[in-house]
């Protein structure tokens, strides 16, 4: 089974990278939203430069074709994603996949595409975005642990106090997302997840960077 790092902070561009990799963030998602395909392309290429830097683990959410093209390592596609994708070209190209999950037999497609991670959410009631599940809660957290062979990435209305309980539940990795870009002091906010997160790093280096 592959390593996440516990900390897993999602960023909307490469200027955020630029912000956190300094301080010693070791996954990362990049989730591009209402950009032109220029664009797009141009924050890809980017993100994979800045990360392999840096040692980083970059996650390219959704633009699956765009990963590919930019030799990323990794992406994070959602149900809709993971059901239009090209499973077999990813694998090809030697790219790791995630997979979100809120229900049963979302669980079900993301274990028959054989993901390297699961993430489940809202395990905590988020106003990130309006979602049709109900908060998660502690108790499915540690039903999916039982059910999986790889990581599981818990995401949704996590904060700082309460990351130590989800990753006790059985969490591998927190993904974070409002704590960070919300922040006055992201620098500071990303040393702080960090730290709380120390307990639960593994110091494995089995994960391609890219």
């Amino acid at each position: 089974m592959i390593s996440l790092d516990p900390f897993y902070p999602i960023v909307p561009d490469t200027d955020w990278l630029a912000r956190l990799l300094p301080q010693g963030i070791k996954l990362v998602q990049l989730r591009i939203k209402g950009q032109d395909a220029g664009v797009l392309r141009a924050e890809i290429e980017k993100a994979v430069a800045l990360c392999a830097a840096q040692r980083c683990q970059l996650v390219v959410n959704d633009y699956w074709r765009e990963a590919i093209i930019a030799g990323a390592s990794f992406v994070h596609l959602g149900q809709e994603d993971l059901a239009a994708a090209d499973l077999s070209a990813i694998r090809a190209a030697k790219i790791r996949i995630g997979v979100s999950t809120h229900s049963h037999a979302e669980l079900e497609a993301a274990l028959a595409a054989e993901a390297d991670y699961v993430a489940l959410g809202p395990v905590y009631a988020t106003t990130l975005k309006a979602m049709p599940w109900p908060p998660q809660g502690l108790p499915r957290v540690a039903e999916w642990r039982s059910k999986l062979n790889c990581p599981l990435v818990a995401i949704g209305g996590i904060t700082l106090e309460r990351a130590p309980i989800v990753l006790a539940a059985g969490a591998d990795s927190v993904a974070v997302i409002t704590d960070i870009v919300t922040s006055q002091d992201p620098e500071l906010s990303a040393q702080n997840w960090l730290a709380a997160t120390a307990p639960w790093r593994n110091l494995s280096t089995d994960l391609p960077h890219s």
